[in-house]
């Protein structure tokens, strides 16, 4: 966004990444009230820490200001009413890698980013938001909370929690270590993530995980147990399909 007209401010509490990033702008600071002025501001906090954030600038910004945080959970930051103009939002992108030296130009193009409007949000509100999103190169889509966190479990916190499974079912096999190639490490290269944003999607999804877990124990039985091969010909159809026309995914 630095690369468009928009003038960007940053709030870090990161001195190193502050020095860093005022490669790219003037405006970085490790305090809130450097964003008072802001039209729209992003919160891109560890999950545990997103109210926090989003209480603080109770205090910061106007009434008018346009605030989206970016946890990958959203019916616990869509509870309270805000005094500004609030859209819950998740940009589904990202590495096993954290920290601003770990982040490029290019993360957000052709993913997904989910939006969750608040009751009070317009609009133009929502056009707004959708514009920035677009600048990114993401594709925002407008869904509600409960919804939202239902398929991330199942699509998101289930498959990282699945690839650290399956990384300590092996992790005692020195063999099955040393022959380990390619499939092994593209099922498990999630299991590399921040420690502290996994358990944070476990306590704050819990509900959903377990049940996305329930549904693959299900998923599983169906296949171990089928002589069904149209069964896996459509699975493998649809997967392919699903991705033809997409790179390379990630978190």
């Amino acid at each position: 966004l630095t690369q468009t007209e928009h003038e960007i401010y940053a709030v870090t509490r990161n001195a190193d990444t502050i020095s860093k990033a005022k490669e790219l702008s003037q405006h970085v600071s490790d305090d809130y009230k450097i964003l008072k002025d802001c039209d729209v501001v992003f919160v891109s906090s560890p999950i545990s820490k997103t109210l926090d954030v989003l209480d603080e600038l109770e205090h910061i910004v106007s009434s008018k200001c346009l605030v989206l945080d970016c946890a990958s959970v959203k019916e616990f930051v869509m509870k309270k009413e805000r005094p500004y103009k609030f859209i819950g939002s998740h940009p589904m992108a990202g590495t096993e890698f954290t920290g601003y030296n770990n982040s490029f130009k290019e993360l957000f193009v052709g993913a997904k980013w989910v939006l969750t409007p608040s009751k009070k949000i317009s609009s133009d509100d929502i056009q707004t938001a959708k514009k920035i999103i677009k600048l990114t190169g993401a594709n925002p889509i407008i869904t509600n909370a409960k919804e939202h966190d239902i398929a991330v479990a199942l699509i998101s916190h289930m498959p990282l929690i699945l690839s650290q499974a399956l990384f300590n079912s092996v992790k005692d096999n020195d063999l099955a270590l040393k022959l380990a190639s390619s499939g092994f490490r593209d099922m498990t290269r999630l299991a590399t993530s921040n420690l502290d944003m996994a358990e944070d999607m476990k306590k704050y999804n819990t509900q959903n995980i377990e049940a996305a877990f329930d549904n693959l124990a299900v998923s599983i039985n169906e296949i171990k147990n089928t002589k069904d091969l149209k069964i896996l010909t459509d699975i493998k159809n649809m997967r392919s399909n699903m991705y033809s026309n997409e790179g390379k995914n990630i978190l």
